[in-house]
């Protein structure tokens, strides 16, 4: 196992590389509840992510995971949203039922970051997007992200380029989509 700093937890590892340790990243003095990472999961068919015209990422039958960071997100966010989306009982059984998890299923997970998810509308007609983590949080989540996603599932999760221009495709099965945050824990 790897040498985390959490005694004999492993290390998060994405794409074989060590995640660093993403004990605190939030603003000093500010309360976890007051922050949310924001997710948007839709069931699909199938998912591709596009930059510079070239295919980076494709993913069969699963979940595209849309992953927004707000400042002040930490590890544990990601560890219970991972776990969440994980477990969370979406896809068809043999009777046509939404009631099969990604992890039971052996379905394919996409992780694609997206700070739009917390845009602010209130003022205005161009959206505010003040609470999104900047890249020095937001990226060691999402990457954490991802490899919490790996763990919870036990197969590799395909990801979009951190702070590139994607081009993200997918035909939506059902349609099935669902909006999560972790500070309401739903």
């Amino acid at each position: 196992m790897g040498g985390g700093d959490s005694g004999d937890r492993p290390s998060l590892r994405v794409h074989g590389n060590p995640v660093p340790s993403l004990r605190r990243l939030a603003v000093p003095g500010e309360a976890l509840q007051k922050f949310r990472m924001r997710a948007v999961i839709q069931r699909v068919l199938e998912a591709t992510v596009v930059v510079d015209g070239r295919e980076i990422s494709r993913i069969g039958a699963g979940l595209l995971v849309l992953l927004g960071v707000e400042t002040g997100d930490e590890m544990p966010d990601v560890e219970w949203l991972a776990g969440k989306v994980a477990k969370m009982r979406i896809l068809l059984d043999g009777e046509d039922r939404m009631n099969m998890s990604v992890a039971e299923t052996g379905g394919e997970v996409m992780v694609v970051s997206q700070f739009t998810l917390h845009a602010s509308t209130r003022k205005g007609n161009r959206p505010s997007f003040i609470r999104a983590a900047g890249p020095a949080v937001s990226e060691p989540l999402y990457e954490a992200f991802c490899a919490a996603m790996e763990a919870e599932t036990g197969r590799p999760a395909a990801c979009g380029i951190f702070g590139a221009e994607m081009k993200v495709s997918l035909v939506n099965d059902g349609p099935v989509t669902i909006v999560m945050d972790t500070r309401a824990r739903e």
